[in-house]
C-alpha cells in the first residue's frame, strides 16, 4: 500500500468520526435542545443551559475543526494530488482553476454579509440566493475552472463544509459564549446575539444535508453524464434536502416530552 493511500484512509475515518460528532450536535441542537429549552421557565433555564451547552458546544465546535481540516485533507490528496479534478485528462491548472478555488474556500467573504442583511431576515429569500448563488459557482466551477463532474460535486461540498465551519467557529460559538453567560447571571440575552447564533445555526442545518450528497461523490457516478448534468442533479436534490429539512423542523416543533 502506498503511503497516500494509507493516509486517505486514516483521514477518511477521522473524518467520518468527527463528522458524526459535529452534525450529530448540530442536529440535537436543532432538533432537540430547541424545542426543549423553550419549555424551561427562567430558574430552571438558568440552571439547566450553563451547564449543558458548554459541553455540548465543545464536542460540537471542535468536531467542525477536525472535519473540515481531514476534509481538507483529503481534497488535497485525492482531487489535487490524485488528478481528479478535471474533466479532461489534458486539462491542467490554470487562472480560472485558481479563481475557483478561491471562491470554494472565501465564499464565506460573500456569505456573511449576506446573511447579516435584511435579506438574511427572510428564510424563503436566503434560501433562494443560496441556491442561486450555488448553481452559479457550480457553473463556474465546470466553465471556468474545466472541472470534471467528481471535482466540481466536492468543491461544491467543500464550499458548504467551509461555510457551516466558518458559521461555527466565527460565529454560532462566541455568540453563545455571551448568551450563556448572560443566562448564567439571570439577565436576558441579547436579542440580536440569539438570532444570529440560531440562523447561522439553521443555515448549517440546511447545507449538512446536500454535503453528504458531495461527501459521497465517488459513489454518485453513475450521474456522471457530464458535469453540467451532474451539476443540475445536485441543484435538484439540493431542493429536495432543503424540503426534507422543512419537515424535520415542524416534526421537532411537534414531538413533545412525556
Amino acid at each position: 500500500m502506498e503511503i497516500s493511500d494509507l493516509l486517505q484512509a486514516l483521514f477518511r475515518w477521522v473524518h467520518v468520526v468527527a463528522g458524526i460528532v459535529w452534525i450529530g450536535h448540530l442536529y440535537f441542537f436543532n432538533f432537540v435542545n430547541a424545542p426543549f429549552e423553550g419549555t424551561l421557565d427562567g430558574g430552571t433555564k438558568k440552571a439547566v443551559v450553563p451547564q449543558l451547552r458548554p459541553r455540548a458546544l465543545f464536542w460540537f465546535r471542535w468536531g467542525a475543526a477536525w472535519t473540515w481540516i481531514t476534509g481538507l485533507l483529503l481534497v488535497l490528496l485525492v482531487f489535487y494530488h490524485g488528478g481528479v479534478v478535471f474533466g479532461a485528462p489534458d486539462r491542467g491548472w490554470t487562472i480560472g482553476a485558481f479563481v475557483c478555488i478561491a471562491i470554494t474556500f472565501l465564499a464565506f467573504g460573500v456569505y456573511d454579509p449576506l446573511a447579516g442583511s435584511e435579506l438574511g431576515k427572510d428564510n424563503q429569500k436566503m434560501a433562494l440566493a443560496g441556491f442561486v448563488l450555488t448553481a452559479v459557482a457550480g457553473l463556474l466551477f465546470v466553465l471556468l475552472g474545466g472541472f470534471g463532474y467528481r471535482g466540481m460535486v466536492i468543491h461544491v461540498g467543500s464550499m458548504f463544509g467551509t461555510l457551516m465551519a466558518a458559521n461555527v467557529w466565527m460565529r454560532i460559538w462566541p455568540a453563545q459564549q455571551k448568551i450563556i453567560a448572560a443566562i448564567r447571571d439571570g439577565q436576558a440575552p441579547d436579542a440580536a446575539l440569539v438570532a444570529l447564533a440560531g440562523t447561522r445555526s439553521r443555515h448549517n442545518v440546511y447545507m449538512s444535508v446536500p454535503l453528504v450528497w458531495t461527501m459521497i461523490n465517488q459513489h454518485t457516478t453513475g450521474f456522471n453524464v457530464g458535469p453540467l448534468e451532474g451539476l443540475f442533479v445536485l441543484l435538484v436534490l439540493t431542493a429536495v434536502a432543503w424540503w426534507i429539512v422543512m419537515q424535520l423542523y415542524a416534526k421537532a416543533a411537534a414531538v413533545k416530552g412525556f
